[in-house]
């Protein structure tokens, strides 16, 4: 490379530079920065108010986020009744619908099942009597030859890590 073309790089460079941190247009600061007053957090056990109780969804669930938020942040977990940001959560719907079908020789078929699961969160900063409240909810397709118990073995694993990752997501980029 000649010096002129290095020379016109390192202003253009330097140009560009003061322009979009002169005017603010570009930043990395965080969006979800935690309150540094935050150190504690308690996650209690979701409850299930669905129509259809799934039994294993709501302590897996629970116990999965504790985790995340543990390894995650820098939050020390508690079951004291004073944590600093408290997290209940409610299963509010549990639902299957058929989303796909399919004719074969002049009969229609259910090909597809859609097993839809939302999750009420509440997140209360106790220490500025923050709450706030927030619906998570995600859908997982399973094959209409199965049935839901089988579709419900098969998908817990993918149902629960998605659900905490939509979950603490939503917790911890509103702050």
């Amino acid at each position: 490379m000649n010096k002129r073309f290095t020379l016109f790089l390192l202003s253009t460079f330097c140009i560009l530079n003061l322009a979009f941190t002169g005017c603010n247009v570009y930043s990395f600061s965080p969006k979800g920065t935690l309150d540094p007053d935050i150190k504690t957090v308690r996650v209690n056990l979701f409850e299930n108010k669905a129509p259809y109780v799934n039994t294993q969804l709501t302590p897996n669930l629970s116990e999965r986020l504790r985790q995340k938020i543990t390894r995650q942040t820098k939050l020390n977990q508690t079951n004291s009744d004073n944590a600093n940001l408290d997290i209940n959560g409610t299963v509010v719907d549990y639902s299957v619908l058929t989303t796909g079908v399919s004719s074969a020789n002049g009969q229609t078929q259910t090909s597809i099942n859609r097993l839809t699961v939302t999750v009420h969160i509440v997140f209360n900063n106790t220490l500025k009597s923050d709450i706030k409240e927030a619906d998570v909810s995600r859908s997982f397709d399973f094959p209409a030859n199965q049935s839901l118990n089988q579709a419900e073995g098969q998908l817990l694993e993918e149902m629960v890590r998605n659900l905490s990752d939509d979950i603490f997501n939503r917790i911890f980029s509103d702050w």
